[in-house]
This record gives structure tokens, sequence and C-alpha cells, in this order.
């Protein structure tokens, strides 16, 4: 098996465990206005294509270097770690976890385990195994993907936490957000 193989595997296997838990998450009683969550849908979900499939759309674009088995191995790993990142960080959300941006019933800020490093550590695990994984292809439309992953996170990322802070309360959703980095820790 080569390592662009893995890699697949390791997307795959961890969209199919994240689908099965969905099945774990409480009723929604709110979520924000219709299509405020297009864009970083769009944007995400270009990245990702263009992450995995450089090359296949008939635009050609040369590999930016070519790491040797071993380093697209490690790179494997990182992928693998940042979904165990995005992993530590549903179990801990536990049944207030959603795809989208929404309130749960019972919905209140988690500032504990991976939530004490980064406001937002699925969307971190994720850019890890995407920066990951382009970094295996080094096309610059994977690493263009990459980016726009990203910047989709960022925009969900501040959807959400504009939306938190109207539905929680901005006394207690601006406390944790000055003391703990939105995507990267003390950032």
């Amino acid at each position: 098996m080569s390592p662009h193989v893995a890699v697949v595997g390791v997307w795959g296997a961890w969209v199919l465990s994240w689908l099965i838990a969905a099945s774990w998450s409480r009723p929604t009683e709110a979520r924000p206005a219709f299509g405020s969550e297009l864009p970083y849908r769009a944007l995400t979900s270009i990245g990702v294509l263009l992450v995995f499939y450089p090359g296949r759309y008939g635009w050609e674009a040369p590999r930016l270097w070519a790491a040797p088995a071993p380093v697209q191995w490690a790179l494997v790993a990182v992928a693998v770690a940042g979904f165990g990142f995005c992993w530590w960080a549903r179990i801990h959300l536990g049944s207030l976890w959603s795809g989208s941006v929404t309130r749960k019933e019972g919905h209140r800020i988690v500032d504990t385990g991976p939530y004490r490093l980064v406001r937002h550590p699925i969307y971190t695990g994720i850019i890890v195994a995407a920066a990951a994984t382009a970094a295996m292809t080094a096309s610059i439309f994977s690493l263009l993907g990459v980016a726009l992953v990203i910047f989709g996170s960022w925009l969900k990322a501040r959807l959400e936490e504009s939306f938190l802070r109207a539905e929680l309360g901005p006394e207690a959703y601006d406390a944790y957000a000055r003391r703990t980095g939105m995507l990267l820790p003390f950032v």
C-alpha cells in the first residue's frame, strides 16, 4: 500500500466514523439564518477536492517537491494525529456536537480538554489532516485547497462564535475567547 492510498483510507475512515457518531447528538434548538452556512461549506468542499484531486480536472500543475516515502508515511501519521485531535474534541463535546452551526438542547460553553487549547479543535484537526495530505501531493492546487479549507474553517468558526455569543450571552463566550485561541493555541 502506498502512503497516498493510506491517507485516503484515513480520511474515509474518519468521514464514515463521523457520520455514524452524528446519531449521538442532542436535538437542535436553534440555528443561524438559512444560507449563512453556504460560504464556508462551499469553500471547504472545494478546498478538500483540490487537496485530493489535483490534476484530475484537466488542470496540470507541477509538483513543488517530491517527498521520499518515509516523509510521506510521516505525513500519514500527521493526518492520523489531526483526526485523533478531532475525535478527542468530538468525544469531549459529547452530545453537544453538530456538523452545522447550532445550539443544542442544554448547550453550554465547553472549555476543557482540547477546548482548553483552542476554541475549535475539530476544525484545527481537519486543517492539520488537510495540510499533511496536501504536503504529500505537493502541487499548487493541493496547497490552494488547504488555504481554502483554512479560510472555510475560519469563516465557520466566526459564524459559530457570533451565533453562540447571541444565543448563550457575550459575557461568557467573550471570557472564553480571551483566554483561548480560535484555531491555534495562544493566537
